[in-house]
C-alpha cells in the first residue's frame, strides 16, 4: 500500500511536469501558500483508499477522468477535461457539421442556459429561445449536469427524439419541447441581399473556418450591386471562431485598428488582434444587429465597431460570453479545455458576463403573421386549398429601424 501511494505520487507530479511544459502552468512558479505537493500527497491517500476499500474494484482510468473532470469543473463552467469521445465530437462541431439539435449552451447562475438556438435547425424550428433555462433533459433535472453530459444527452441519432423542458423568463409555467435530432451542417453566411435604396444585408449566424472568407465574397458581391449602407445582422450568433471573427472585424475596419485583446495571469496570454490591411469596406455607413443571444465572436465584432466609432450597434445587450478557452492535446487522445484568458474591447472594457451594450437599445417584438390571400374561386383554389404557402413574417422592427437609420445616415451624407 506504501509503495502503491508513493507511485500514485511521482505520477501526479510527472503529470503536472508534463502540464508545465506544454505550456499550462507555463511562467507559474508555486506559492508557498500553495504546498500543491501535501494537496498531492492527500490525493493519492483517497485514491488508495477507493482501490483497497471500495466494495468494488475500480478501474484505474475512470478514477483518474473523474478526478480530472472535477478538477477542471470546480474552475468555472467552461473549463473541462475532454476524454476522447468528447474530444473527437468537438472537433467534429468545430468543422461545422454535427448531429444534435442545433443549441449552444453555457452554465449561467449554475443553470444550464441556451445562448442562441442555431437558425434553420431542429431547436430553432421548435421555438427555443436564447436565454431559455434548460431544468429537465428527457424528464432528468439537469441541475447537476455538467455541459458536457448535457450536450451528450442531447445529442443522437438523427431522427431520435429528445424532449427538453425550460423555465423562461416571463411564462408563468415550465415549457416542453420535444426535438427530432438531425445532422447539423451550419451555413455561416445565412442572407446577403439588397433590401432597398440600395442598403445591403447580412446576416452572420455563426464564426466558422471559412466565414471570413465567405463574408468577403459576399461583401464584394453588394458592391457590385451598388450597395451604398450595410446592416450586419449578428443576432442569436453564439460566436465561434476566435480568428474567423477577428477577420470579418478587419473586413469593416481601416488597416492597424485594434479589435479586441486578451487578457490572463501569464504574458504569453496578453495578446492584442488589430486589423491586417486596410479595406475599401470600411468608408460607407454600418449598423450592427445584436441580441441577448449574440456571444462571445459577436460581441468581438460588436465591441470593435463600437470602440472604433467604425458603426452604429442597434438592439439588446448582448450574452456576455468573454472568455477563451484554450485546447491542449493530451497523450491517451484526451484533452484539456482551460480558460486562460478574458476578451477586452478596444477601449479596455471587459466582454465577460458585462456584454455590450448597444448605441440605440430597442427591444425584440415578436413579427405579425399573416396567410397569403386565398385562391381564386374556381378548380384551382379546389386543388390547392389544403397546399396554401407557408405564413410569412411581415416585420421586424429592429431591423425596420436599422433600415430607417441608414436611410437616415445617407440622408445627411448627401446633403454635407
Amino acid at each position: 500500500m506504501k509503495r502503491l501511494k508513493w507511485l500514485i505520487i511521482g505520477i501526479v507530479i510527472l503529470t503536472t511536469g508534463i502540464f508545465i511544459y506544454t505550456g499550462i502552468c507555463a511562467e507559474k512558479k508555486l506559492s508557498p501558500k500553495d504546498d500543491l505537493y501535501k494537496e498531492l500527497e492527500l490525493f493519492s491517500d483517497v485514491v488508495s483508499i477507493v482501490r483497497s476499500d471500495y466494495v468494488e474494484e475500480a478501474d484505474s482510468k475512470k478514477l483518474i477522468y473523474g478526478a480530472l473532470r472535477g478538477m477542471l469543473e470546480s474552475l468555472d463552467p467552461h473549463s473541462q477535461f475532454l476524454d476522447p469521445d468528447t474530444y473527437n465530437e468537438m472537433k467534429i462541431e468545430t468543422e461545422g457539421k454535427f448531429g444534435g439539435i442545433g443549441i449552444e449552451i453555457t452554465k449561467k447562475d449554475d443553470l444550464l442556459t441556451i445562448i442562441a438556438p442555431i437558425e434553420d435547425t431542429p431547436a430553432f424550428k421548435v421555438g427555443l429561445k436564447a436565454g431559455d433555462r434548460i431544468v429537465k433533459i428527457n424528464g432528468e433535472i439537469t441541475r447537476d449536469l455538467t455541459l458536457i453530459e448535457a450536450v451528450k444527452r442531447l445529442r443522437g441519432k438523427p431522427g431520435t427524439d429528445v424532449t427538453v423542458t425550460v423555465l423562461r423568463e416571463g411564462e408563468q409555467k415550465l415549457l416542453d419541447f420535444t426535438i427530432t435530432r438531425d445532422i447539423i451542417k451550419i451555413q455561416s453566411v445565412k442572407e446577403a441581399k439588397i433590401i432597398e435604396q440600395n442598403l445591403g444585408y447580412i446576416r452572420l449566424i455563426e464564426f466558422m473556418e471559412d466565414t471570413a472568407e465567405d463574408f468577403e465574397k459576399r461583401i464584394v458581391e453588394l458592391e457590385k450591386q451598388g450597395m451604398a449602407g450595410l446592416i450586419l445582422d449578428l443576432r442569436n450568433n453564439p460566436g465561434g471562431l476566435l480568428d474567423a471573427a477577428v477577420e470579418v472585424s478587419g473586413e469593416l475596419l481601416e488597416e492597424g485598428k485594434l479589435i479586441v485583446s486578451t487578457k490572463g495571469r501569464i504574458p504569453s496570454q496578453n495578446i492584442e488582434y488589430k486589423s491586417r490591411r486596410g479595406t475599401k469596406h470600411a468608408k460607407y455607413p454600418l449598423v450592427v444587429l445584436v441580441n441577448k443571444g449574440s456571444a462571445s465572436g459577436s460581441e468581438i465584432v460588436a465591441g470593435a465597431i463600437l470602440d472604433n466609432k467604425r458603426g452604429i450597434i442597434l438592439g439588446e445587450k448582448t450574452f456576455g460570453k468573454g472568455s477563451v478557452q484554450t485546447v491542449v492535446p493530451l497523450s491517451d487522445g484526451s484533452a484539456v479545455r482551460l480558460t486562460t484568458s478574458k476578451y477586452f474591447t478596444p477601449s479596455g472594457r471587459s466582454i465577460h458576463n458585462e456584454g455590450i451594450t448597444p448605441d440605440i437599445l430597442i427591444e425584440y417584438v415578436e413579427p405579425q403573421k399573416t396567410q397569403e390571400a386565398e385562391k381564386p374561386e374556381g378548380l384551382e383554389k379546389l386543388l390547392e386549398e389544403e397546399t396554401k404557402k407557408p405564413i410569412q413574417e411581415i416585420y421586424d422592427n429592429q431591423l425596420s429601424r436599422a433600415i430607417d437609420l441608414l436611410k437616415g445616415i445617407l440622408v445627411y451624407k448627401a446633403r454635407e
